[in-house]
């Protein structure tokens, strides 16, 4: 049966596992394909409909006037996840004011496990700004669709939740008008993920 362990000890190995990433460039993203690379005929983003922790439906346009970060993953995900989360949550810290024009948003790709309530609590363990979102398998299955992310589960042991997902590790940065503006891996650190951001949500005059 799978276990989720602590939040605090996923940000730790995060950490870890950000230096080492960082140290050696692999691992950029999950079973990367070239369907993962952006293109001009196939750029990520467009409309979806989600729920988040409250019950409440998050669209595509739910945001819009923020520029929103984009990522999908899993509340079990042993590693990449928790590292990406915290690197976020560091980043937001260090834009301090200019945090406010951001909205993080993390959508699972395990609804049989990831309840919207699940997902919430489990973001907000790394940083409340964090939104969380789940839905059905089909409505995760559009979104995820729409951002050109690609997952499988890979089965781990006998039991029902004995499975791990292999997924797509990008951040997807959408201007606050919805439309597509980069992909930012999650193995940079959260300064460097804050100096990307600053010159964009707060350009100089």
């Amino acid at each position: 049966m799978s276990t989720r362990k602590l939040p605090a000890a996923w940000i730790a190995i995060g950490t870890v596992l950000a230096v080492a990433l960082g140290a050696t460039g692999a691992w950029l993203a999950v079973r990367m394909t070239t369907a993962d690379r952006v293109t001009k005929a196939a750029v990520p983003g467009g409309p979806f409909a989600l729920v988040d922790g409250a019950g409440r439906t998050v669209t595509d346009k739910t945001y819009r006037g923020r520029w929103e970060l984009v990522f999908f993953g899993y509340s079990f995900c042993p590693d990449l996840c928790p590292m990406t989360l915290g690197v976020v949550a560091d980043a937001l810290d260090r834009l301090g004011p200019l945090a406010a024009k951001v909205q993080p948003i993390f959508v699972t790709l395990d609804p049989q496990r990831d309840t919207p309530v699940i997902v919430t609590d489990y973001v907000a363990s790394f940083d409340k700004r964090i939104v969380g979102l789940s839905g059905t398998p089909e409505a995760i299955a559009a979104a995820a669709a729409q951002f050109r992310v690609q997952y499988e589960a890979v089965k781990t042991g006998e039991g029902a939740e004995d499975y791990l997902i292999d997924h797509t590790g990008f951040l997807y940065l959408m201007n606050p008008e919805g439309r597509f503006v980069r992909v930012l891996a999650g193995n940079i650190t959260g300064g460097e993920m804050a100096d990307k951001l600053r010159p964009l949500i707060a350009p100089a005059s």
